[in-house]
């Protein structure tokens, strides 16, 4: 098992900046991605971003790409979501992710262990 605790949320307006935190622990060795995903009221959960732990390559969704950054620390097991210009629509609450597979995780479904999750809230 992999368990996720994710810190960081909060409110902002929008065009501020958020960084969120995720401490990943336990069989963390049997993972191959990270990831980031979302989950806004009303509307399914969806990915926002994923990297690699070996290597550092990074995927993310299009609706964030440019203006959010995801990154670890391999030696804290720690993922990053630096997230840049806010709009009320990434308001959400931020999911952490682990995949223990090869493949890489684009969707929900390509996850396997999730934390708790954390809100955003992204007021005009």
């Amino acid at each position: 098992q992999v368990q996720m605790v994710e810190s960081g949320g909060g409110s902002v307006q929008a065009g501020d900046s958020l960084r969120l935190s995720c401490a990943a622990s336990g069989r963390t060795f049997s993972t191959y991605y990270m990831g980031w995903l979302r989950q806004a009221p009303g509307k399914e959960r969806e990915f926002v971003a994923a990297i690699r732990w070996s290597g550092g390559s990074t995927y993310y969704a299009d609706s964030v790409r440019g203006r959010f950054t995801i990154s670890r620390d391999n030696a804290k097991n720690t993922v990053y979501l630096q997230m840049n210009s806010l709009k009320p629509e990434d308001t959400a609450v931020y999911y952490c992710a682990a995949r223990s597979g090869v493949v890489v995780p684009i969707t929900p479904a390509g996850f396997d262990y999730w934390g708790q999750g954390t809100q955003v809230t992204v007021s005009s």
